[in-house]
């Protein structure tokens, strides 16, 4: 009914000051028509901002609605007008405005409002950067239930942002989110079971919450449930299964199931073995910065699989994984400065970029450490340190580590 007599009163309402709308009565109870105006004037913003309704799309028109309304102490007006603030909607993006806007409505308990407060406090936009004060906003808006708020104070539980690390709290608040059909909840409570964090560690478990953020078509739970089709954790091990979440995913753009779906076109697991495709995949999540598709794209120019053999380009391509850190990209830098391939030929540089790779616990780059010692390629020749490398290879899996400490170790060096 309220709203029914808002849209008929509107028109004529909307061309009056409030001071004159003061002193007009109307017999209907429940009404006042201070409010009547306030309700019409932010239906229409509504509008304006939806979409929806019998009024086009106008941020510009939703802005000056809203900023009428909110200044009538509206909260969800003022909630709108913080977002406007905060997306550049109507208005230039102006993130200070959107906080103050957003904690007026906050402070009227707005949960929605109280939740972007705290996004912005974790993001440090419009006020100075606060976890804590991120932590207290999002508490308040989790307790009323909201999911997303809900989800946020999970995380920071999980990561010890403005609290102390506690992961049985973190699963608590992913939970609660969860149960609601909060996706990235889901995918988060998913990633606590799939590594025993805060819970007993349960493959099934974790299949079970990717599965149900991955079909709300929530790209990192679609890239999580590939991965346990891959490995058959928690599902028998399906490769084409396992194909078709991570193509999902990397449509979606995520890196990950970009790279991943990469290996298994390039190992031709679940599709036929296709480099070209391989390279391709490797590529776009390359150009997106990600480290071990980086690797694996500087792997195929190297050995000319799916490109054409380009030492330099592979170089280029191990260079930008092994500053991210990437262990087995650093290996293969020193194996071209070893070889001379793409660069000239420099053990000293290779002893370098193997040395970094070896600390990691890389097992090859730990063995071809342990050659140049004993070779004295790059640096003096060490045959006590050499064996130390080798046998922190042959102690990670690597036979030839072995078989060469075994060998210096019976010739008695």
């Amino acid at each position: 009914m309220k709203r029914y007599l808002t849209r008929i009163l509107a028109v004529y309402f909307f061309l009056q000051p409030i001071a004159q709308c003061e002193t007009i009565t109307i017999k209907s109870p429940g009404f006042d028509i201070r409010q009547i105006m306030i309700v019409a004037e932010f239906d229409m913003g509504y509008q304006y901002y939806t979409g929806i309704g019998v009024l086009p799309q106008d941020y510009a028109k939703a802005f000056e609605k809203f900023s009428f309304v909110a200044n009538q102490e509206h909260a969800e007006a003022q909630k709108y007008l913080g977002i406007m603030y905060e997306k550049g909607q109507g208005v230039a993006r102006n993130y200070a405005e959107a906080v103050k806007w957003y904690r007026k409505a906050a402070d009227q308990g707005n949960a929605v409002s109280q939740c972007k407060l705290g996004l912005l406090y974790e993001n440090g936009q419009g006020v100075i950067q606060n976890n804590a004060q991120a932590v207290q906003w999002y508490e308040k808006a989790a307790l009323q239930g909201y999911a997303e708020a809900q989800c946020n104070l999970g995380y920071m539980y999980d990561m010890g942002y403005g609290v102390f690390r506690d992961y049985a709290e973190a699963v608590k608040w992913y939970r609660k989110a969860a149960e609601q059909k909060f996706a990235r909840a889901q995918n988060n409570l998913g990633t606590m079971f799939n590594h025993g964090t805060g819970v007993t560690k349960d493959y099934g478990d974790a299949v079970n919450w990717y599965r149900k953020a991955a079909e709300q078509g929530f790209a990192d739970a679609q890239s999580n449930l590939g991965f346990m089709y891959e490995m058959g954790q928690g599902v028998s091990q399906d490769y084409q299964e396992a194909v078709k979440w991570y193509r999902k995913a990397a449509t979606q753009g995520n890196v990950t199931a970009k790279c991943n779906l990469g290996i298994l076109y390039e190992k031709g697991r679940g599709v036929s073995q296709n480099y070209d495709e391989a390279a391709d995949l490797y590529r776009q999540a390359a150009e997106q910065g990600f480290a071990n598709a980086q690797g694996r794209l500087g792997y195929l120019y190297n050995n000319g699989m799916g490109v054409s053999q380009d030492y330099t380009e592979a170089l280029k391509w191990y260079r930008l994984a092994a500053l991210q850190g990437n262990a087995i990209a650093q290996s293969n830098i020193g194996l071209l400065y070893s070889k001379g391939q793409g660069v000239t030929q420099d053990y000293a540089e290779a002893r370098k970029w193997y040395q970094q790779a070896a600390l990691q616990g890389n097992a090859i780059a730990q063995y071809n450490l342990g050659t140049l010692y004993q070779e004295g390629k790059g640096c003096p020749q060490n045959l006590s340190i050499a064996k130390e490398w080798f046998k922190k290879a042959c102690d990670n899996g690597y036979k030839k580590g072995c078989d060469t400490y075994s060998k210096l170790t019976e010739a008695g060096q």
